[in-house]
């Protein structure tokens, strides 16, 4: 796993093969960011705060850190992966991070803080995983004009979601991108 931009740069984070999680690609994570960089976010402006559900390998927790967010959440209900987690960001010396092991839908229901950028990567097979984004608007945690990312398979569906902007595939990873476009007091 590397992260590709920002202050970390090139580092290189050797995921364990008994992990059942799968970092997103570089070249999907790269054009992603992309994206991101160039449409939504200036995420070197130091006051984006974002939340990784499902965060598996902390990939995309670590570049978003490594990119300037102010505050990251990662979310992720295995002790395995939270603990890799946690040593990337003690070895990185980072106090930016905050891993939460929990599941995702319980802490989706009972959080009270609100978040710029989205990222969410459940396991494709997820029976629940159409469900996500209705949930986070729903729970009214992505902040107005907000942006959800949601990782997914090819089969998975968005376009009907009011929230609904783009979809992006980069080889065989499909993101749905959606914006949160109620005042957080309204929903």
């Amino acid at each position: 796993m590397r992260v590709i931009s920002g202050i970390y740069k090139r580092r290189r984070f050797d995921v364990p093969h008994t992990f059942k999680a799968r970092p997103t690609t570089d070249f999907a994570k790269e054009n992603l960011f992309n994206v991101l960089s160039n449409n939504y976010f200036d995420f070197e402006d130091g006051e984006i705060t974002a939340l990784d559900l499902f965060a598996g390998t902390g990939s995309i927790s670590i570049e978003l850190v490594s990119r300037g967010c102010n505050q990251v959440i990662s979310v992720e209900k295995d002790p395995q992966h939270l603990s890799f987690i946690s040593q990337i960001m003690r070895e990185v010396k980072t106090d930016r991070c905050f891993p939460i092991r929990a599941d995702v839908f319980k802490f989706i229901e009972k959080c009270s803080e609100h978040f710029d950028f989205i990222f969410a990567d459940p396991p494709y097979a997820l029976k629940d995983l159409e469900t996500i984004p209705a949930r986070i608007f729903e729970s009214g945690i992505l902040k107005e004009n907000g942006i959800l990312v949601l990782e997914h398979g090819k089969d998975n569906r968005f376009e009907d979601d009011p929230h609904f902007i783009e979809r992006r595939v980069y080889g065989s990873v499909n993101f749905s991108f959606f914006r949160a476009t109620v005042p957080i007091t309204e929903q």
